[in-house]
């Protein structure tokens, strides 16, 4: 089986695992890593299965990306985790709770619900899959072809952060564009009926962001009854990075509770 790329932050402490969003990787949360770190965490920050430096696959599923990140713990020798996870990252940690009770003690699950969305991806995922890269050759280029499906700057950003030199004057992405177009319906699966986890779990909500409703809260409940709810104002989906003060005081100052420091 192929292992998960990852960045560790932190020579030594608890270990934290932290699992970015659709088209993200690790890197992404390197800013609140280092301050975890420096909290006496050591941080894990894995890159998920097409996204990033880690492995490429035709097969996409929460099951399995929650079995990379067992297998990653296996490999790493981790035992009893605690787990943080963003979005897409956040369903694949659900999985992972639920599946591997014994292997994380408790999570983070932010701005995401157990509940089953609707494909909305396909336009950014239209847009990454018409990047040209026989024509485009700098950064501004991809910016500018990347605008006609993508209107906020801010979102294509974040996306063209997936950008890289596979050689000299030769861009590409590091994303798996061509498997990843055709997942959406995958990634908003929710959790299964009977799939439940009693460990300690913060869900953590956008005020912004339309991700988790009030009337999700039941559906939490089944499947997390030990879940707490928190909310960070000013902030959206990417909340973690809109009001990332905050976001870093919730989520840290609950983790030290979790491990009592």
């Amino acid at each position: 089986m192929s292992l998960l790329h990852s960045n560790i932050i932190g020579e030594k402490g608890v270990d934290l695992v932290i699992l970015h969003g659709f088209l993200g990787m690790g890197d992404n949360w390197k800013t609140h890593a280092r301050g975890l770190a420096a909290l006496g965490f050591r941080v894990h920050l894995i890159d998920q299965r097409n996204h990033g430096r880690s492995f490429w696959s035709s097969d996409f599923t929460y099951s399995l990306m929650a079995e990379d990140v067992a297998a990653y713990c296996k490999e790493h020798q981790l035992k009893n985790i605690l787990a943080l996870g963003h979005s897409m990252g956040g369903k694949t940690v659900m999985h992972l709770a639920c599946n591997h009770p014994d292997l994380v003690r408790a999570c983070i699950i932010a701005d995401i619900a157990p509940k089953k969305y609707e494909p909305h991806h396909q336009q950014i995922l239209n847009g990454l899959a018409h990047l040209n890269f026989d024509q485009i050759t700098s950064r501004s280029a991809a910016d500018d072809a990347l605008s006609s499906y993508v209107n906020d700057p801010g979102t294509r950003q974040f996306l063209l952060k997936n950008l890289y030199w596979v050689t000299p004057g030769t861009l590409g992405l590091r994303v798996n564009i061509e498997v990843l177009k055709n997942v959406s319906h995958l990634i908003g699966e929710g959790l299964q009926a009977n799939e439940q986890a009693s460990l300690p779990c913060l869900f953590i909500k956008g005020a912004l962001s339309d991700y988790i409703l009030d009337t999700d809260y039941p559906i939490i409940k089944h499947h997390f009854p030990n879940a707490e709810l928190a909310l960070i104002p000013k902030a959206g989906h990417w909340l973690h990075a809109e009001n990332p003060k905050l976001f870093f005081e919730v989520m840290s100052q609950w983790f030290q509770k979790q491990h009592k420091f």
